[in-house]
């Protein structure tokens, strides 16, 4: 579904709106909560923020495609960073705090390590799909941006039921999400069909980056999936990673 371009101080409200949800889980808090258990919500706030870090990376993606928008090159740039930072921290506080809760918290934060691996890698992806176009001369061939933004779109809208399920630990929203993840193969698939049944000319070789990017979005989408089989898992506490075609088809 189409979205109106963020304006920039709209893009500077991810921060400062993460902020103000953090303070007010922190508000709420019980005062008396003991140590063990803020370290785990903590961390598990740390992968909320994660999924929204790498939605926003992706919606800046979008922008960047459809008008080569500096400032949305800049946005993807300063989430990937975020992202390397959550995962730095992540790794650096799991061990002990799940050495600290019950079993099920434990399982909570074993979710929250697998999730935040996969947002991180998303979020390398997403920079690396526009470093490939970000020194490009030329203007993309409409047929590449049309592609390459509905393929960023979907996977918008991929990350967005993520963070929804994540919250809600709702498998409905991880199964709209392997729904969504053959279309942006599709996508992908035709848009590197069209461009080598093109003729060899030596213009063709300058698009060589529009196919980088492709393949990187495409394996955003891989990642989406593999984070919506996990929601599975973290909802129903069972592995289901290994039974995707009977996630797809149910």
């Amino acid at each position: 579904m189409a979205r109106k371009r963020l304006s920039p101080p709209m893009r500077t409200k991810r921060r400062s709106t993460s902020m103000r949800s953090r303070a007010a889980q922190a508000h709420t808090r019980p005062a008396e909560t003991r140590n063990e258990d803020f370290s785990g919500d903590e961390l598990t706030a740390l992968v909320v923020r994660g999924c929204l870090i790498a939605r926003d990376s992706v919606f800046n993606v979008r922008d960047f495609l459809a008008d080569g928008s500096r400032l949305a090159f800049l946005a993807i740039k300063d989430c990937e960073k975020e992202l390397d930072q959550i995962e730095r921290k992540i790794d650096e506080q799991l061990p002990e705090a799940i050495t600290r809760v019950t079993e099920a918290k434990a399982r909570e934060l074993l979710a929250c390590l697998k999730f935040i691996t996969d947002l991180e890698r998303i979020g390398d992806l997403s920079y690396n799909s526009v470093i490939q176009l970000q020194s490009r001369r030329e203007k993309l061939p409409a047929a590449d941006s049309r592609q390459l933004v509905e393929m960023a779109s979907l996977l918008y809208e991929m990350l967005e039921q993520i963070h929804q399920g994540f919250l809600k630990r709702d498998v409905s929203h991880a199964q709209v999400v392997l729904k969504s993840d053959p279309e942006v193969d599709r996508l992908c698939h035709s848009l590197f069909q069209r461009h080598l049944a093109e003729p060899n000319i030596p213009s063709g070789q300058q698009n060589f980056d529009v196919l980088l990017a492709a393949q990187a979005l495409e394996r955003i989408g891989d990642h989406a999936k593999n984070l919506a089989e996990e929601l599975y898992s973290l909802a129903e506490g069972r592995s289901l990673r290994h039974n995707a075609r009977k996630l797809s088809s149910a």
